[in-house]
């Protein structure tokens, strides 16, 4: 029996988000497969978290895209960009707490590319009126993913039910 990569990816994104110090044991074990299998999958821990991160990088960037970020109303544009990453939000809780990505210039570019397209939100809201313009964009950026990673900590902690997260 094949074991699908992306399967294995999604977990190991789910116990390293929550517990960034899991062993390569505990990944295998949550994605039901044995740890020879995992090794054969990715031949080490580093490995599996430079493919979780740019899965996780991938799945943050369409998310993006779909939200339309640089159409229409800003406010309508920041709801838009909630209700499609909150849904992701465990690849930005991931994303935001394994250290060893920061590491990687790969992901360290995707990430402030996705990063400025945010901040990019925020400034054209606050040029046109629409947000106060105490704080910087870049700041509003940040703070909307650092808020966006905590959403995917409540979810898979179950303090926060993933039906109303974006609502919430």
């Amino acid at each position: 029996m094949a074991t699908d990569r992306d399967s294995v990816l999604l977990t190991a994104l789910g116990v390293l988000s929550r517990q960034p110090t899991a062993a390569m044991d505990e990944i295998a074990r949550a994605a039901g497969i044995s740890r020879a299998t995992l090794h054969r999958l990715f031949p080490g821990r580093d490995a599996l978290v430079h493919e979780a991160g740019a899965l996780a990088m991938r799945r943050m960037s369409a998310a993006l895209d779909s939200a339309a970020l640089d159409q229409g109303d800003p406010v309508a544009a920041v709801r838009r960009l909630a209700e499609a990453v909150i849904p992701e939000a465990n690849f930005a809780a991931f994303l935001t707490g394994e250290g060893r990505l920061f590491e990687d210039d790969t992901i360290n570019d995707a990430w402030e590319a996705m990063d400025a397209r945010v901040a990019a939100l925020f400034l054209r809201g606050q040029n046109s009126g629409a947000f106060r313009v105490e704080l910087p964009a870049a700041w509003l950026s940040e703070a909307f993913f650092d808020l966006l990673a905590g959403v995917g900590w409540a979810v898979q902690e179950g303090r926060l039910a993933p039906a109303t997260a974006t609502t919430r």
